[in-house]
């Protein structure tokens, strides 16, 4: 029944591979790209410190899943090569030498650009050694009543061996010597740093100053207390990165439940992927710290400064600082909603496009409370990824099936990292009368899509969200996405029945509107790519522009390979992967590639095709990446309205397409080069402008749009003339048109 359509895919003979960037490393450039957030002193000192945080967790993660699964492939004597004729071994040593230099940078500016930079806004960082008076006794007394009191010296000895360490938990290891007996061999100890405080300790100040002790050095400070007897030689922090993956056999496993809660348990105590050791650690004490956790120098991190800076997003989030951070910004109710009662009678009226964060995802929350407590609503289905545990979207839930409504969540046990939010409150839905539904053996649901049945004055009518994100508030006000609220019959039944699919024993028979994934949404996509190519031979207008989070999939890459020697325009969006190199010769030289990286997380998934000038543009949860087109399920739906389709194009797509502020363009390396304003240009900062015209409508009237930046319309598909055209410039935005073309307002 769920059998993948891949093997029945038509493949394209696969080019050299030296046509795809290795996957691994186009991640790191990505990381690269976020990094150069911490380097740009334009960006407020606090959103600095923001980045410099985000890259650690992203390495962090990058670690956990990617690393381990290329260990253990290496471990399994698996010679494979990659699509870009890499093996695992050869992968995971040019991994070690990136990220090696990629931390250097990252320590570096935090040494000598954040901390000097905070330290002029009062902002400090102090040793606790150094203290004196006040400070030091009221330090003194926080350690006594608040730390020291959960810490526990763990000795390394033949009766002691080397303690099993949590994922990520910060120590110290601790070099102590009896006194007077100076032959006597150094001996070794580990102290956890506990998780239950906070990593920095924030000592009064009365007059608007912020200084801060960070939790492990004022450990270190005391440990001569906590070791009596001894002398301590020295103490340094460390970290041990774990595999995180989620093992688990579905078709063994009886209760899928209770097999993702046991591995949850065993994911703490995973096999050792990375060592991270704080500078200056005698070479002694860290091969014995390598040969403990059984890793090699390769994967060894010096850091010189603080190890897990993502600790520091407190600062961010707690400091009473606005003139170091974005100027705060309140997505408006979109226009469509603005002073309305009645959501439902809203959509009837036409379908809703809604762009958060721009747009206030709360129209969202509201649809889903209104369809808890409308007498007239008869049954709720919803997929759930990531909710974040928001009571308001459970709350609505429970709150339907007290009002007698028939409600069923599917809900994805294994989202990565969120599994134990999503078992806790699946747990709760459970208890409240909610039909929970544990996903599908062999397929994570990442699809985005609420359906509500009403009983409306003229009959039963099918109400729907699709989203291209999660239900997930929090996220939704710093994610980019995409949502369409509609009520059309067939989009309707196609809802109904994907949910059929979901929760009964139907086989797939296709769906009218959405494409859906394993199934069909893959080969839907080749032959939309495939029918531009063939557009393009013809002489008839063709273009491409795509928007996602990843581009992977070889059959992919080759479809777009095929559609630029056809003399395809093909512009890609792309924030994180991307294995296609643009920009070659004979191969994709009509296809350029940028990446845009700024104050909000670009998320949404948008495809256009020209179509010889009967354009089509699809939104949905799907990036053109193996795992979500085999092994989830994923919706991808077209936009209907015309005027819907104008608006992803002129104020999504023409303004990403002309940002020169924050837009990478990615080299046929897999490298990015940083968009530049020439003169005369337009500055264009997609996000900045998103946020004018946000702010511009939230007191217009409904269907009164705020006109577009100059130079963000998008341009017309050429004609193409020969089997290639010259392609954009790799350092200059799109070209500005006068207008659209009118068939996509049809």
């Amino acid at each position: 029944m769920w059998a993948s359509v891949h093997a029945s895919v038509p493949r394209m003979k696969r080019p050299s591979p030296k046509n795809y960037i290795n996957r691994e490393l186009s991640w790191l450039e990505f990381n690269q790209r976020v990094l150069e957030e911490v380097l740009d002193r334009t960006n407020p000192l606090l959103e600095r410190v923001k980045f410099f945080a985000i890259v650690s967790s992203n390495l962090d993660e990058f670690f956990e899943v990617r690393v381990a699964g290329l260990k253990q492939l290496v471990a399994s004597a698996a010679n494979e090569l990659g699509p870009d004729g890499l093996t695992a071994g050869e992968t995971l040593r040019a991994i070690a030498a990136r990220v090696q230099r990629m931390v250097a940078t990252l320590y570096r500016v935090w040494r000598e650009q954040l901390v000097p930079a905070l330290a002029k806004h009062r902002i400090r960082f102090l040793d606790p050694a150094a203290l004196e008076g006040a400070d030091r006794e009221w330090l003194n007394a926080f350690y006594r009543a608040e730390v020291q009191p959960v810490l526990t010296p763990l000795a390394i000895d033949p009766a002691h061996p080397f303690p099993r360490l949590r994922n990520k938990s910060l120590n110290l290891i601790v070099q102590v010597r009896r006194p007077g007996k100076k032959k006597t061999r150094h001996r070794l100890l580990v102290v956890q740093v506990p998780r239950v405080l906070p990593r920095l300790i924030e000592l009064p100040r009365p007059d608007g100053e912020h200084a801060y002790v960070f939790l492990g050095r004022l450990i270190g400070h005391h440990l001569a207390d906590l070791v009596p007897g001894q002398d301590v030689q020295g103490f340094w922090a460390f970290r041990v990165t774990r595999n995180s993956e989620l093992y688990i056999d579905e078709g063994d496993s009886a209760n899928l439940l209770k097999a993702v809660e046991n591995e949850i348990h065993n994911r703490l105590k995973g096999e050792a992927v990375r060592l991270e050791v704080e500078e200056g650690c005698p070479p002694e004490i860290i091969k014995d710290l390598l040969a403990t956790q059984r890793l090699t120098p390769d994967d060894l991190y010096l850091v010189n400064g603080p190890l897990s800076p993502t600790r520091l997003m407190m600062l961010c989030s707690n400091l009473d600082k606005p003139e170091l951070r974005d100027p705060p910004f309140f997505a408006p109710v979109a226009p469509a909603l603005r002073g309305q009662t009645d959501v439902f009678a809203a959509i009837r009226r036409g379908d809703i496009l809604l762009h958060h964060p721009y747009e206030s995802f709360e129209s969202v929350v509201d649809f889903l409370q209104q369809a808890a407590t409308d007498p007239q609503v008869l049954a709720i289905k919803q997929t759930l990824y990531r909710t974040g545990g928001d009571p308001r979207i459970i709350g609505a839930l429970m709150d339907a099936v007290k009002n007698g409504k028939q409600v069923t969540a599917v809900v994805e046990l294994k989202a990565r990292f969120d599994e134990s939010n999503n078992i806790r409150w699946s747990h709760q839905l459970e208890d409240a009368g909610v039909h929970v539904i544990y996903g599908i053996v062999g397929y994570k649901i990442h699809c985005k899509a609420t359906l509500v049945v009403r009983r409306d004055e003229d009959g039963i009518r099918r109400y729907l969200h699709l989203g291209t994100g999660n239900y997930n508030p929090v996220t939704a006000r710093i994610y980019t996405d995409l949502s369409l609220l509609t009520c059309r019959p067939d989009l309707g039944e196609d809802a109904t029945n994907l949910f059929n699919l979901l929760t009964g024993l139907c086989q797939y028979q296709g769906l009218r509107k959405l494409l859906v994934a394993p199934f069909e949404l893959l080969p839907r996509m080749l032959e939309k790519i495939r029918r531009e190519t063939e557009h393009a031979r013809r002489g008839l207008p063709a273009r491409i522009v795509a928007k996602m989070n990843s581009l992977v999939l070889p059959e992919l890459i080759d479809a777009l390979y095929e559609a630029s020697g056809a003399g395809v325009r093909v512009d890609l969006i792309v924030r994180g992967i991307c294995c296609l190199r643009p920009g070659v010769p004979g191969l994709s030289e009509n296809i350029g590639v940028r990446s845009i990286v700024g104050r909000f997380l670009e998320h949404s998934r948008v495809f256009y095709f020209e179509n010889a000038c009967q354009p089509e543009i699809f939104i949905g949860s799907a990036d053109w990446m193996p795992r979500n087109l085999f092994k989830r399920i994923e919706v991808v739906f077209p936009i209907e309205d015309g005027n819907l389709r104008e608006r992803i194009l002129n104020e999504l797509l023409a303004v990403q397409l002309a940002d020169n502020v924050k837009a990478r363009f990615i080299q046929a390396d897999g490298t990015p080069r940083r968009a530049t304003v020439r003169r005369g240009e337009p500055r264009v900062n997609s996000q900045e402008e998103l946020i004018r015209r946000a702010q511009a409508n939230s007191s217009a009237e409904p269907g009164e749009i705020q006109p577009a930046h100059p130079g963000t319309r998008l341009t017309p598909a050429p004609r193409p003339s020969r089997p290639s055209v010259r392609p954009p410039q790799p350092h200059a935005p799109a070209r500005a048109a006068t207008s659209i073309p009118a068939q996509a307002r049809r």
